[in-house]
């Protein structure tokens, strides 16, 4: 006797409910925010760049900066070094891609040239005559390019999060390049420039005792530096120490806020940078502090008493929208290196709606002929199977909506593929139910027989093609991995609408019409 449990009922009438559930909003208009009417459940399908349209962006890590500032880094590590060991030099600096410095005594060139070799690891030292050069070999720029790639994906993937763009496509292109498809943005230039900015933060002594007009004509008192101001209401130009009391690297979090009427940016320090912050407020009550951003000063106020919870305000002169991106900016982290836009395209959503269209004529032509043989292969077994593919198409839309995949161009063409392979299941069934019929067994014992020897054979061959979709997901790129998902979920309804809903239909029919015959 075709067996069916009550279980199994109940779990195909869940699946089937769920499935449908979560596919009607795709039922309603899309509009600008993808809502659908209050008490639908579920959510719409997201639509990837190619038919939702959207902004596409190549950009490039300026790995150079960088290597620069590892640079720097070796040459302040020598002025202590050297300074320490009590070796005499003059020079000492950058130049191109080199760090160096000249030897007063050319009896304690060695002993330099052993202590440079300390500075940094995989460097390179050289001497000439006087002079010792430090340089970065090429695994060293190799290394410090590849890191500095993949932070900026990280970060730039923070930043866009942020934004709320849904399912966007970040990922690296060649050695120092990143590719972002930014699907359904309406404002590509607010994101361009919030991907753009490198959003590196660092607390600065302001330098009392130099006037920003001297520094402007070349009057720099040592370890200080010029800054410009990024406020127009204040002044133009600031002397601040080179000095950092305090990075954005401790930062924890930030938000924006309100501080008598006017919109601010509220910051929090982890314990370390909280404990240096407090230190460096308490060592200098009343001397004002310059809150640096990619090397201007958005502000500089003074400190009346230490400052010891960590946690300060930022103000300027911000609107509310500059006051939101510059908190999203310092919670998301600076980016290591400046990024440049080699490339920028705007995908109108017009192509979108043609590939729709495409696609959903190709999958109602596909639907229809399928239907159609089944009907004329196998009777009344291929209405049921056919119920069935109907059943699975549903449950394909409703897991992409719970899930939020974003249906691309090449998902559409997963899904035209699975319609096609959803009754392969149902066919090995029926024919095996054939063989058993002409093998002499009665209607019931045939059905039974063919349902339960053609499931191996049927999950053996999904299996493979899962595979291959599985490692398809894992290696490809956007719209490879686009055409996976829907194929990995249609092969998996479609061993679950074959085994389990289409038995279920057999099964209520034969205990209802005990057949003589069967009509397949």
């Amino acid at each position: 006797m075709l067996q069916f449990p009550t279980w199994k009922i109940l779990l195909v009438a869940l699946v089937c409910l769920l499935g449908l559930v979560y596919a009607a909003p795709n039922l309603f208009e899309r509009d600008t925010f993808g809502d659908v009417p209050t008490g639908v459940p579920g959510r719409q399908i997201n639509l990837g760049l190619d038919l939702q349209g959207g902004s596409y962006l190549l950009l490039e890590v300026d790995a150079r900066v960088v290597v620069q500032e590892r640079l720097e880094a070796i040459v302040e590590t020598a002025r202590r070094e050297l300074r320490d060991a009590k070796i005499g030099y003059v020079g000492l600096g950058v130049r191109g891609d080199l760090a160096g410095f000249e030897v007063r005594e050319p009896g304690e060139l060695e002993q330099a040239r052993q202590l440079a070799r300390k500075f940094e690891p995989d460097t390179e030292v050289e001497t000439d005559g006087n002079r010792v050069t430090i340089g970065l070999g090429e695994k060293a720029v190799a290394e410090i390019t590849r890191n500095a790639v993949q932070q900026s994906i990280e970060i730039v993937r923070r930043r866009v999060d942020e934004t709320g763009t849904r399912e966007p496509l970040i990922q690296r292109q060649g050695d120092n390049r990143i590719l972002i498809q930014l699907p359904g943005v309406d404002d590509p230039e607010r994101v361009k420039a919030l991907i753009g900015q490198t959003a590196k933060l660092t607390f600065q002594l302001v330098d009392l005792g130099a006037s920003a007009s001297d520094a402007l004509a070349g009057r720099v008192p040592p370890g200080s530096k010029v800054l410009p101001s990024a406020d127009n209401q204040g002044p133009s130009h600031y002397v601040v120490k080179r000095r950092v009391m305090i990075s954005g690297e401790n930062l924890v979090d930030a938000q924006p806020s309100f501080q008598d009427g006017r919109p601010v940016v509220s910051f929090r320090f982890d314990s370390v940078g909280g404990r240096r912050f407090g230190q460096a407020t308490t060592e200098n009550v009343g001397k004002p502090f310059a809150h640096v951003l990619d090397d201007k000063v958005i502000s500089a106020p003074g400190s009346r008493e230490p400052i010891l919870g960590g946690t300060g305000i930022i103000s300027g002169s911000f609107s509310v929208q500059e006051a939101q991106d510059l908190a999203l900016l310092l919670r998301a982290g600076a980016l290591p290196a400046p990024l440049t836009v080699l490339e920028e395209r705007s995908v109108g959503p017009g192509l979108g709606a043609d590939s729709i269209a495409a696609g959903k004529v190709a999958s109602i032509v596909g639907l229809l002929l399928v239907i159609g043989f089944m009907i004329v292969a196998y009777g009344l077994f291929g209405i049921f199977a056919n119920l069935a593919l109907l059943l699975n198409i549903g449950i394909i839309m409703g897991a992409l909506s719970a899930l939020q995949a974003t249906l691309t161009l090449p998902g559409i063409a997963g899904i035209v593929l699975t319609i096609g392979m959803a009754v392969d299941a149902n066919v090995l069934i029926f024919e095996r139910v054939r063989e058993e019929l002409d093998n002499g067994r009665s209607p019931i014992n045939a059905l039974d027989a063919g349902y339960r020897r053609a499931f191996t054979t049927i999950v053996d061959s999904n299996l493979t093609t899962l595979f291959a979709a599985v490692f398809l997901f894992a290696l490809g790129s956007g719209p490879v991995k686009g055409f996976a998902v829907t194929l990995g979920i249609g092969i998996m309804t479609s061993m679950f609408t074959a085994v389990m809903v289409t038995r279920l239909f057999v099964a209520i029919w034969a205990r209802r019409a005990r057949p003589a015959t069967l009509p397949i």
